[in-house]
């Protein structure tokens, strides 16, 4: 008789079952009244995700909190504006497989999970159509291995951290048995919610893989970064991986330039470049975070008049069917 013995689940899975999906939850953790509660949808067709860690940064008896805006779904989001659509990005368009995507010339994108550690109510790939049967990435590999003036491959989702070491090392060696693949980069929000994914383990698969890596994390205002946070995004600096930061321009969330000031410097102090501040991605639900381009425009150059031009994020937006991102 073989004796199967139950592997026990990685601990940062085991954080990660804690977060909370359940409004009225989160509402009464939040200590909101009836008359914020209102506010609240209870069963959002985007669901709920919010890392505990997250949750006990946001202040209580408030729907105003930064933090709170970016993960909590309310009456707002059903709201039908015009000119915000399903897919503002194109990223259907831009389909060349079930989770390939080939927008920019030089790169193409894995969209390997569905699985985020959080939720953000304006996320532009909400409604993305993803492919959830399969973990295998056949058919997405011998694309890209057929795309020969590719040279770097992103992975994003849902968030690649979502999938465990196992499938990633799996994908990681595959990419790299490529001969014209140099650069594989990492699209994640998971450190800021569930440092602890950064495990030894996952650093030492980085390091035994012959690829540049480049980590992409997004961090839209200060208070979401702290020491753990920090500490596990310097295990990855210390392996040669440069780790930039792109954010996404939010109503009464960032649109503040000691808010933004203090996000960048903090950044910078912690050697994480600045990459984009993103103008909002239209899809529809997300109107209420949209800031007008001129605001955002006398933001950037506040911010470079106060900081180092290393720590100063690119303004941009994206276009469908536009060949890289559009500066504004």
């Amino acid at each position: 008789m073989v004796n199967h013995i139950q592997q026990e689940p990685a601990p940062w899975k085991k954080i990660l079952r804690t977060n909370f999906v359940d409004a009225l939850a989160l509402a009464d953790f939040l200590e909101l009244d009836d008359s914020q509660r209102q506010q609240v949808l209870v069963s959002p067709r985007f669901v709920l995700n919010l890392p505990r860690r997250l949750a006990q940064k946001i202040e209580k008896g408030t729907l105003e909190d930064p933090i709170l805006k970016q993960f909590l779904p309310t009456v707002e989001e059903t709201q039908i504006s015009q000119g915000f659509v399903s897919d503002p990005v194109g990223d259907c368009s831009s389909r060349k497989a079930q989770k390939l995507l080939h927008k920019y010339e030089g790169r193409m994108l894995l969209v390997c999970t569905s699985a985020c550690a959080m939720h953000c109510r304006y996320c532009f790939r909400q409604n993305f159509d993803y492919a959830v049967s399969s973990k295998a990435f056949g058919k997405e590999l011998e694309l890209i291995r057929q795309e020969t003036g590719v040279r770097e491959v992103l992975l994003s989702g849902g968030d690649p951290l979502s999938l465990d070491d196992r499938i990633l090392k799996e994908l990681l060696t595959s990419l790299a048995d490529i001969p014209h693949i140099k650069r594989v980069r990492f699209h994640t929000r998971f450190p800021i919610g569930i440092p602890e994914r950064i495990t030894p383990s996952f650093l030492q698969m980085l390091e035994s893989i012959p690829l540049q890596f480049w980590f992409v994390i997004h961090v839209n205002h200060p208070r979401e970064l702290d020491d753990d946070v920090l500490s596990a995004l310097k295990s990855v600096q210390k392996l040669g991986i440069p780790v930039l930061n792109q954010f996404v321009l939010l109503r009464g969330v960032n649109d503040n330039i000691e808010v933004l000031s203090e996000l960048c410097s903090t950044l910078a102090d912690h050697g994480i470049m600045g990459y984009y501040m993103h103008q909002l991605d239209r899809v529809q639900g997300a109107a209420h975070f949209e800031v007008a381009e001129k605001m955002g425009k006398q933001l950037v150059a506040e911010l470079a008049k106060r900081l180092p031009g290393y720590a100063v994020p690119r303004y941009v937006k994206e276009i469908a069917g536009m060949p890289s991102k559009t500066p504004i």
